[in-house]
């Protein structure tokens, strides 16, 4: 049975424009789909779950850098 993406914004997302949407639904299937909120009948790109929670962990623990 197919999972359809669950697509959200993040709560930090200011309206301006220059957003990002998530199908976070889909990470227990191993997979995070990521598209530009502009363009959502475009194309997606779809992480490996586990990199994805290590990206998230590193934004918000800062080592990202601005």
């Amino acid at each position: 049975m197919a999972i359809e993406p669950c697509w959200v914004k993040s709560s930090y997302s200011d309206n301006g424009g220059q957003c990002v949407e998530v199908a976070a639904n889909l990470a227990p299937r191993g997979i995070v789909p990521v598209r530009d909120s502009k363009d959502p009948h475009g194309p997606a790109l779809s992480f490996d779950a586990s990199a994805w929670s290590a990206f998230v962990a590193g934004v918000k623990a800062g080592e990202l850098g601005a």
